[in-house]
């Protein structure tokens, strides 16, 4: 099958290599000019613009969009959808907001234009393993694309999850239990790393990888890490997010579903991005003024 992809990044790049394995033809752009080389030297056709790329497909056309979610994302589909004519298709596979997928379907779908959201789970490790793809959108247009999403995922690693925003919202709540299972094992990994035992904690993640129930991928991942790196030295404690985590937690307030797990997830997060916060001073100061507690001042 044809398909057109737009941004070539980590993830974007090896999508684009697992496609060409599977027999697709694939027409790449991106805004650096080393990755659209890079996607050529793969076997994808290169464009130098949008309007190359589209240039490059018989219609109806087929576009795969893979760039960061928000406003990247909004100013390259309003760019595609000037370019595309009625009964091309636009695909989302980056983090997008589910109500913007809503809104955005119904814009192209003025213009006689189709969108799916993709959402899309693997990472770096997409092209050897494959990548869970949530997807949403009208069912017909789903399944002309169906060629693609089952080379892109494992045996059983597709699925339509329901209309427009389904894949997104479906995704964003994977994101969020994501926080919650990675939060989990930082913290008991450190309880460990803490004890009066002197353990070898890459051998305990492996041993854990075989028939514990809490076995999983990030199991397996954090014993690779801590083999390289026992004490995670060349690492910071500072951890960002994407967004998907505060959504969940909107969505879940909104709808008054308590997510106690995933709040904390987040709010660690954050936390990690502070030094010397002030609400920490500020308790300090209230021990001490109420009980003449001990505190250590700015300057040690």
């Amino acid at each position: 099958m044809e398909l057109g992809f737009v941004g070539l990044g980590k993830m974007g790049l090896n999508m684009v290599k697992r496609l060409i394995a599977g027999g697709h033809e694939i027409a790449a752009y991106d805004q650096a000019p080393e990755a659209v080389r890079a996607a050529e030297a793969a076997g994808a056709r290169p464009a130098a613009t949008l309007d190359a790329l589209v240039r490059l497909l018989r219609p109806p056309r087929a576009v795969w969009v893979m760039v960061p979610a928000g406003p990247v994302t909004e100013s390259t589909v309003a760019s595609l959808s000037a370019l595309l004519s009625p009964g091309d298709l636009v695909i989302d596979g980056g983090n997008t907001h589910f109500e913007d997928d809503i809104r955005r379907a119904q814009a192209l779908k003025a213009r006689g234009l189709q969108y799916i959201d993709a959402g899309t789970s693997g990472g770096i490790w997409g092209l050897t393993e494959g990548y869970c793809l949530m997807v949403g959108g009208e069912a017909e247009a789903c399944a002309a694309l169906e060629p693609i999403f089952r080379t892109l995922a494992p045996e059983g690693g597709y699925l339509r999850v329901g209309d427009h925003g389904a894949g997104h919202y479906v995704k964003m709540v994977h994101n969020a239990i994501e926080y919650g299972l990675m939060q989990a094992y930082a913290e008991g990994f450190e309880l460990l790393n803490e004890s009066r035992f002197d353990v070898d904690l890459a051998s305990i993640a492996e041993l854990w990888m075989r028939g514990s129930v809490i076995r999983s991928w990030l199991l397996e991942l954090a014993g690779r890490a801590l083999r390289a790196d026992p004490k995670l030295s060349t690492l910071k404690g500072y951890v960002e997010d994407s967004g998907e985590g505060r959504w969940t937690l909107h969505e879940a307030i909104d709808g008054a579903v308590p997510v106690p797990v995933l709040a904390a997830a987040v709010f660690t997060r954050f936390r990690s991005r502070q030094d010397n916060p002030f609400g920490e001073r500020l308790l300090a100061a209230l021990r001490q003024q109420f009980g003449g507690h001990a505190v250590r001042p700015a300057h040690e």
